[in-house]
């Protein structure tokens, strides 16, 4: 649950470009019958990113309601042919899905009546990829396999895949919809692996863009790295090798917070566990949510204000070589457990040029001394390449790695 940030959250029509509204945080809209609806600029529904572009969409774009993470496993046989058939024909899709178009003459019309909302469909590749379809020369050396930290509990049958996929819009349906025709084109060629579902604010659900807050009630995601900064690029797109130019690496984790345990602390406990106020954000060395923290501010009696193990003070690029990424994550809630603990938590997502300098240092961090860790539990993994995108005169996600 690393601090990183976001961009004010606006809405996109006919691919206009936007900033990421980080943090994953969940909502619902009840209206009373009387009281009558507030016009919109632009309808939820009609808002769409255009498929197109140097990179994919759901990276640089605002952060949806709704999310659908899925890996599929190639079958056997696929092999590079028809691994290149399949991303063509899902390349296709995606297309005409961001368009709000019907995904072919056999789709199982789920999202018929809805519009696109703002739906991206994110397609990575994971190391065994390679392997399977003769591809093992140009595998990139940093898709190696994450490190083993300490706590982790990580399923792996909930973890890793061949083909990683992120598919985000502002309607459940919609984004269910774009995974079910996916799956279905994907038959006798991929087979899901694992499949999980998130959530964060709705659009409009707030009088105007905010932070969104995780689960544990704290506003997460202030210091997201941002298009405007000299080196943004740099640490979040991928250099090369040469087919991943203009791409990027995405690191996943499934983490569940232990909410029981969290929500029996006082407000000043939990604030102190993370560095920040709860109710606005702003650290707790003084200042507003986006004040630069002060990590040698003390308190009147000598005592750091952020303390020693703060979740802010570890995760701080600073403290880390100056690793950062670009967070995108979205908060789950899948029932309870046979204890009938809460299972719920974030779909932690992070985008970054070099997993071995962004997210690997960070979390080595964490896990040796984040006073925060003792409530989480990391119990899912990925890593995955992401191509660049598709350019508008046409193409396929991954051309360049199939076809170079």
């Amino acid at each position: 649950m690393t601090e990183y940030a976001g961009f004010s959250r606006r809405a996109l029509l006919g691919g206009t470009a936007a900033g990421l509204a980080a943090g994953a945080t969940g909502g619902a809209l009840a209206r009373a019958a009387a009281v009558p609806a507030l016009p919109r600029a632009t309808p939820l529904g009609a808002a769409r990113v255009d498929f197109h572009g140097p990179h994919q969409a759901g990276i640089l774009q605002p952060q949806q309601a709704r999310v659908q993470l899925a890996a599929f496993d190639l079958a056997p046989g696929a092999g590079r042919q028809g691994l290149q058939k399949l991303l063509q024909l899902w390349s296709q899709t995606a297309g005409r899905l961001a368009l709000g178009e019907p995904a072919g003459p056999h789709e199982n019309q789920i999202a018929l009546d809805a519009g696109p909302s703002s739906l991206t469909v994110t397609l990575g590749f994971g190391a065994p990829l390679f392997d399977k379809t003769g591809l093992a020369a140009r595998k990139p050396p940093a898709l190696a396999p994450l490190p083993e930290f300490p706590q982790d509990a990580v399923d792996r049958a909930r973890s890793d895949g061949d083909l990683f996929v992120q598919i985000g819009a502002d309607d459940a349906l919609v984004a269910f919809h774009a995974l079910r025709v996916l799956q279905q084109q994907a038959a006798g060629t991929a087979a899901i692996r694992w499949q999980m579902a998130g959530f964060a604010r709705t659009p409009g659900a707030t009088a105007q863009p905010r932070t969104g807050r995780n689960l544990m009630g704290q506003i997460d995601g202030t210091n997201n790295p941002r298009p405007t900064d000299p080196d943004f690029a740099a640490r979040v797109f991928a250099a090369g090798p040469d087919w991943l130019a203009g791409g990027s690496y995405l690191v996943f984790r499934r983490i569940r917070m232990l909410l029981d345990d969290w929500e029996n602390l006082s407000t000043d406990r939990q604030e102190r566990f993370v560095g920040r106020r709860k109710s606005d954000g702003a650290p707790l060395s003084g200042g507003t949510e986006r004040t630069p923290v002060d990590l040698a501010r003390q308190n009147p009696d000598g005592t750091l204000a952020i303390p020693a193990d703060a979740h802010i003070r570890l995760a701080a690029p600073a403290a880390n070589g100056g690793a950062a990424m670009l967070r995108r994550g979205f908060s789950y809630a899948d029932g309870s457990l046979p204890d009938g603990s809460p299972d719920a938590g974030l779909l932690f997502l992070a985008f970054q040029a070099d997993p071995a300098r962004g997210f690997a240092p960070v979390q080595r961090a964490l896990s040796r001394g984040d006073g925060l860790s003792r409530f989480l539990r990391h119990e899912a993994s990925g890593l995955y390449a992401i191509p660049p995108g598709v350019p508008s005169g046409g193409g396929y996600l991954g051309q360049a790695l199939l076809e170079g």
